[in-house]
């Protein structure tokens, strides 16, 4: 699994500062907070590898979170330059004209990462160790929006704010009491291993480990995701292998400031994504697990205009994987007319995040319990589906902030070109 949707900055200009050193007593592989001025963030979104059913009320056939199929009609060309009209689209939960709640769990595995030398003995820095963990930052995620009840203005009850952007996208079609919700749960603490020649460090102020983690893809993916059914020495390998999560879930491995580039781009903070395994006993011999790589971000990190910190990274791969589960099949499932954002994104894919990341109005904030949390605006499905107009709640083409979108993308072809 390699990430193909990226943040979008040339890394070489800092790297080349962490290998020349800003000061001489800084480590090889360490860089500074003024070094991070350069970095733009992004999220991605690993493709998969199995296909989907190309249509099918009940979503695709294999063990995995419920979830169901729809499609729909818009001119517009597929990934191959191909011109199409038939869309279809995978939605966790049961579709909005069915009465009722569905209730997803969402297993919540913090993850320490631990930065070895090369040889895989453990390092230290200043006399300390580089190990840095999430643990500060689970309750802040627990007791966010992303799983607390507050008032939307799509909802009459107080609901979740992934449900809240559902119901504003469905609104047209949803029954007053369709609701998705979330049910998190806190599991034991696993810990990933990288070597030296795979990360860049930078401190806390006090020597610490670490203000901020940049991982090579290639390694974070070897480290993360089970090489086979049995693993585990991997943090997914072994939360499955414990019971921790399911395949009828939404898992969230939980990092401490730790970001992944590929070579000549950084940095992206979150991707959502799903593992196939072979099960003798499942539906169609397969089982997938649905997961996603969110961190709860310090500030400081990325400069104030990407209002990126703390509930972004969640609240903005929660919401696209209720929407895309399962992202890269390539029967269709969740691929869209290619689209031009305002933000200059050129995509083909029901991700409602992407088109919102960087504009100036990109984060939705909220204030609860002396805490201000930033939400990730999304863009609604209607948006996607060239609707108009729109379908979504008032008329919408993004939620809660319904000005962040206006219009809809002009057609495009493929790479918007």
């Amino acid at each position: 699994m390699k990430p193909t949707r990226y943040f979008s900055i040339v890394v070489s200009a800092l790297l080349a500062l962490a290998v020349a050193g800003t000061a001489s007593a800084l480590e090889s592989d360490q860089i500074t907070r003024a070094d991070l001025k350069v970095m733009k963030p992004r999220h991605g979104t690993p493709p998969t590898l199995r296909n989907g059913q190309a249509h099918a009320r009940h979503g695709i056939p294999i063990d995995t979170l419920l979830n169901w199929n729809d499609h729909y009609f818009a001119d517009g060309f597929d990934l191959f330059g191909n011109p199409n009209r038939h869309w279809f689209t995978n939605t966790v939960g049961v579709p909005p004209e069915q009465h009722g709640t569905t209730l997803i769990n969402v297993p919540v595995i913090p993850v320490i990462v631990d930065l070895r030398n090369e040889d895989g003995s453990p390092r230290f820095v200043n006399g300390q160790p580089l190990v840095s963990s999430p643990q500060a930052s689970v309750d802040l995620l627990i007791n966010s929006p992303v799983f607390a009840f507050l008032d939307w203005s799509s909802s009459s009850i107080p609901t979740q704010y992934p449900d809240a952007i559902q119901r504003a996208s469905y609104y047209s079609r949803a029954k007053a009491d369709w609701h998705t919700w979330l049910v998190p749960s806190v599991k034991p603490t696993r810990t990933m291993v990288l070597n030296k020649g795979t990360y860049f460090f930078v401190l806390n102020d006090d020597g610490s480990c670490c203000f901020l983690i940049i991982a090579d893809d290639r390694a974070m993916t070897a480290a993360l995701f089970p090489p086979t059914p049995a693993d585990t020495t991997t943090p997914m390998g072994a939360a499955i292998n414990a019971g921790d999560i399911t395949t009828k879930d939404i898992s969230l491995f939980l990092f401490p400031n730790t970001l992944i580039s590929e070579p000549g781009f950084c940095c992206f903070a979150g991707f959502h994504n799903w593992l196939i395994q072979p099960d003798p006993a499942a539906t169609n011999n397969e089982k997938a697990y649905v997961m996603a790589f969110v961190n709860w971000l310090s500030p400081g990190i990325f400069d104030p205009q990407f209002q990126l910190e703390d509930a972004t990274v969640a609240s903005h791969e929660i919401v696209e994987v209720l929407n895309d589960p399962f992202p890269g099949i390539t029967s269709g499932h969740d691929e869209t007319p290619w689209w031009l954002a305002p933000n200059g994104f050129c995509l083909a894919f029901l991700e409602t995040g992407d088109p919102i990341e960087f504009l100036p109005n990109s984060s939705h904030k909220v204030t609860m319990n002396g805490v201000t949390y930033h939400l990730q605006n999304h863009a609604l499905t209607p948006w996607f589906k060239r609707e108009f107009p729109s379908s979504a709640l008032h008329g919408a083409y993004s939620y809660p902030d319904e000005n962040v979108i206006t219009a809809l993308s002009a057609p495009q072809r493929v790479n918007c070109q």
